[in-house]
């Protein structure tokens, strides 16, 4: 048993040795790295400025590429503004050089494509030419006729001291002097160019029993005969109000004569003087009884109301 021991004694020993000799080195090698991160740690004291420049660049330089985006994006905003507001100045000075002639330029097309489809045929025009002439020439008779009975009325009112009605007529005598050296004009007018000879019918209007039918330049002209009837009307009441003369307007001049404003053209002298004095009478009533019932008084003149004209011309469209 004692060389057990002593072999159990040596084998101990020997394991403590290496024991022993195992944790040097580990206690040896442990404390050069524990200096090394030391020394590490005191040169990183020592040089504290240097690693937040180092690291600090960075985020500035990701900041401003960030801001930078918007700023890239607002820029062509920016520029895009301008641009759409420019544009509208572009295109709006030609449309307003460009646009009226290209709309002006069709209308009269299209005046002629209808003046073509509605015009008389070839033969007709030429007989309303040659009715023309020849109610013309029977007009200036007329009012040859009528002009050597004038002086006579004149007298006639002399002697009834009505002063008022004598300066009316004298007027109206000077008028009808002047109308007549202007159909003395229109006997030499070229009557190829006039629109009347040339266009269709298309009114109607009832007179003595029965229907006439004109065109549009006809029925002007029977307009105005009810619109002058009516201003030559009541200048004579409004007289015969003055002279304190009765009420009596088939007594007065130019209802006797009913051509004023009549040329000659485009409707019988007869239909002309009928509504010449239809207009008359319902102005001599208004001057008589110094009324405005059938008409108005607007820049300095008497005229006959819009709808007492169309009651009493009463003109039906053809078409």
């Amino acid at each position: 048993m004692s060389g057990l021991n002593r072999m159990f004694v040596a084998a101990a020993a020997i394991s403590a040795v290496s024991f022993v000799g195992a944790n040097v080195p580990v206690d040896a090698q442990q404390q050069p790295q524990q200096q090394e991160q030391k020394q590490q740690q005191e040169e990183a004291k020592k040089q504290p400025a240097t690693p937040p420049e180092l690291q600090a660049k960075p985020l500035p330089q990701e900041q401003p590429q960030e801001k930078a985006k918007p700023k890239q994006q607002a820029k062509p905003k920016q520029q895009a503004k301008p641009q759409e507001q420019a544009k509208p100045k572009q295109q709006g000075k030609p449309q307003e050089q460009v646009k009226p002639p290209q709309q002006a330029k069709p209308q009269p097309q299209q005046a002629e494509r209808r003046q073509n489809t509605q015009r008389l045929p070839p033969q007709q025009p030429q007989q309303l030419i040659g009715q023309q002439q020849d109610r013309l020439a029977r007009y200036r008779d007329q009012m040859d006729q009528q002009q050597r009975a004038a002086p006579q009325q004149a007298a006639q009112l002399q002697q009834q001291h009505r002063t008022a009605q004598y300066g009316v007529q004298q007027r109206y005598m000077a008028r009808i002097r002047d109308q007549r050296v202007n159909i003395e004009i229109d006997r030499n007018s070229y009557y190829g160019g006039d629109p009347y000879f040339y266009t269709p019918w298309s009114h109607r209007y009832f007179r003595a029993g029965r229907y006439y039918e004109t065109n549009e330049y006809g029925a002007a002209v029977l307009r105005q005969a009810v619109t002058y009837g009516y201003e030559e009307g009541y200048a004579a009441g409004q007289a015969d109000r003055q002279d304190r003369w009765p009420f009596s307007y088939r007594d007065s001049y130019a209802y006797l004569d009913g051509n004023y404003g009549y040329r000659g053209f485009y409707v019988e002298r007869d239909d002309y003087n009928h509504y010449f004095r239809e207009g008359f009478r319902r102005g001599y009533e208004d001057g008589y009884y110094s009324r405005y019932q059938y008409g108005v008084y607007a820049s300095g003149r008497y005229s006959i109301r819009g709808p007492v004209l169309s009651v009493i011309l009463n003109l039906q469209l053809l078409r």
